[in-house]
């Protein structure tokens, strides 16, 4: 590991009393492996570009609101800001995917209307407005990789690049986000194959 002259630590103590030297310095330090972690997830290196600015700005209105205190572990914590922001983006983004579920079937894979009227068109998203919020309420890790992998159509290879785990457990979480999304649409009484609103 690089080991530099200052530290980050310095360098964020050295802005916080007027030194914007110092901020540039640190965001020149690793504004590369943000930008990586940001184009990982949305694979668009101009919104990577954009993500990377807005991650800046929200380093120093946290920096300059006296909010940051993570001594030590600037890196981390920007590249944790950059990740949730690029997943963020996802988010906001009306992504309508197919789920498939642990035994192969699809979560409201007959969602496409032949006539896509208005009533249509809400129906398919209020149903996926739904479903939204039942991932949303799944363990953090698991609704991680069911945003990257059915979302983003991120490999699990790349998935477990991206996390910093090992593949087998992107797979586990993968699963368990699936067991999960499925208990959750069981006590709705959604159903996952031929019915796709609750009864």
């Amino acid at each position: 590991m690089r080991k530099y002259t200052v530290s980050d630590s310095q360098l964020i103590s050295q802005y916080k009393n007027g030194n914007e030297e110092a901020f540039a310095t640190l965001v020149n330090r690793h504004k590369k492996k943000i930008y990586t972690t940001i184009y990982m997830i949305v694979r668009d290196q101009y919104l990577a570009e954009d993500l990377m600015q807005e991650v800046f700005v929200k380093v120093v209105k946290t920096v300059k609101s006296g909010r940051y205190n993570e001594e030590g572990k600037f890196l981390p914590w920007v590249s944790r800001i950059a990740h949730n922001l690029a997943i963020d983006n996802f988010r906001k983004a009306k992504r309508y995917p197919t789920i498939v579920m642990e035994d192969g079937s699809s979560v409201f894979n007959t969602l496409e209307f032949s006539e896509d009227s208005i009533e249509s068109r809400q129906i398919k998203e209020d149903t996926h407005a739904l479903l939204r919020d039942l991932i949303k309420e799944l363990p953090d890790a698991q609704r991680e990789v069911l945003m990257m992998r059915h979302y983003m159509q991120m490999s699990f290879q790349e998935i477990a690049d991206t996390t910093g785990v090992s593949i087998n457990t992107a797979l586990g979480r993968m699963r368990y986000a699936l067991i999960n999304l499925r208990k959750k649409m069981d006590k709705k009484n959604i159903a996952y194959d031929q019915n796709l609103y609750p009864r």
